[in-house]
């Protein structure tokens, strides 16, 4: 076995300028630095991180809290996360709270535990994960960085412009000359939803359209409630639908567009069709949606990118808020 002795002997320098160059690398000089590295390769030693967590008081492994697994948007959320930690040397650590099974209370409470019992150096929440539970991060004591809308300002926080990126819809839709739309939003009880559906009315009205012919219809976020109010829709206004409308997400515009197929409504030709989010999947449907919202990669970056600075001392201040523009993008549904 290679042992960070042999790697010393073979690069003929001592125990400590090895330990230095994997723990310290910034107390080695450039030429040390490579001799080493050079023998480890050549060796083919791999540091042991129970030891190396030992010595540096540190576990080099982020926890990132996720609201939902199922949720396309998440996977490529933690995949962006994961590839920027891995650039510097840092674990991922995924814990699904199960918003929408019901018991992300108890997950949370268990998974906050194992954070304040310093399994991780850092935390990235990623929105709804702690829903109703923000005031719960005013206790963590390691870098942490919340992803979406935090009210109380406890950690670093990178969130979307959701009211912008609503209101861009609005006079996108307003402007094409849409009169009467309909608006499948997220739950009320997230404020996101109703950022969304704010602006997307606000962009309506501020380009002529009648507030009294905006239909707004609450939805769960889910596919299944794109199939219900989809359904519903067709079945209280038959052959008199609204000419435009806009999914609050893109689990529920899966939903809908089926419901419109399965109900011999085509898009665009009976109803234009737009969608808040801009998951790589959206790429692979047809129609392709239109659509506004940022990538999934640009918001893991940013958080990550923040996370490291936290954890590297490249910023100490207090808890910054940074807020990423939507981007409206315009396809053959609308």
């Amino acid at each position: 076995m290679t042992t960070i002795s042999k790697v010393a002997q073979r690069a003929g320098v001592s125990r400590t300028t090895v330990s230095h160059v994997l723990n310290h690398a910034d107390r080695v000089s450039v030429h040390l630095r490579e001799r080493v590295r050079n023998a480890i390769e050549e060796l083919g030693y791999v540091p042991n991180p129970q030891a190396q967590s030992l010595r540096t008081g540190r576990t080099n492994i982020v926890g990132m809290l996720i609201p939902d697994i199922r949720n396309p948007f998440y996977p490529e959320l933690v995949k962006s996360v994961q590839s920027e930690l891995e650039a510097v040397g840092l674990d991922t650590l995924i814990f699904n709270t199960d918003v929408p099974g019901g018991h992300f209370k108890e997950h949370s409470r268990e998974y906050l535990r194992q954070v304040r019992n310093k399994r991780v150096d850092g935390l990235i929440v990623g929105d709804f994960a702690l829903h109703a539970m923000h005031d719960a991060l005013l206790d963590i004591d390691i870098p942490t960085v919340f992803i979406g809308q935090l009210s109380n300002g406890a950690v670093d926080n990178v969130q979307v412009d959701d009211f912008d990126g609503g209101y861009q819809m609005g006079a996108f839709f307003a402007k094409k000359g849409h009169k009467r739309v309909a608006h499948i939003t997220g739950p009320s009880f997230f404020h996101e939803a109703m950022a969304r559906a704010a602006g997307f009315e606000k962009g309506l009205t501020d380009n002529g359209v009648d507030p009294a012919d905006i239909m707004r219809i609450e939805g769960t976020y889910l596919s299944p409630s794109g199939v219900e109010t989809v359904n519903a829709l067709v079945d209280s206004h038959g052959g008199n639908l609204p000419t435009a409308i806009f999914f609050a997400n893109y689990l529920m515009a899966l939903g809908g567009l089926a419901a419109f197929h399965d109900r011999g409504v085509k898009i665009p030709d009976d109803i234009s069709a737009a969608v808040f989010g801009d998951q790589p999947q959206m790429d692979y449907i047809r129609p392709r949606l239109t659509r506004v919202g940022v990538q999934p990669q640009m918001i893991g970056q940013r958080a990550s990118a923040m996370l490291i600075e936290r954890l590297n001392g490249a910023f100490t201040g207090s808890p910054r808020l940074e807020a990423l523009n939507c981007t409206l993008t315009e396809f053959e549904t609308a």
